[in-house]
């Protein structure tokens, strides 16, 4: 019988993900009543640092398995 290669689990990031919404609904609040959340802006600044620390550990974990980065298929 032949056996399947062991692939890595890939886990969610949950924590991320909601803080990811949580940022977004920041933005949405601001936008509908800005009077309501003053600064709801900072919002934004979440989801782009969240999203950076997704992307370079995404990047290191490629390089790490290939010993390489594709921009291309990363872009893709």
């Amino acid at each position: 019988m032949k056996q399947e290669p062991l692939t890595p689990v890939r886990i969610k990031r949950l924590d991320l993900q909601g803080l990811r919404t949580l940022a977004v609904g920041l933005v949405i609040i601001y936008h509908l009543f800005p009077g309501k959340l003053p600064g709801g802006f900072i919002g934004v600044d979440i989801f782009l640092v969240i999203s950076g620390y997704l992307i370079v550990a995404s990047l290191v974990r490629e390089l790490a398995k290939t010993g390489t980065v594709k921009l291309g298929t990363f872009y893709a």
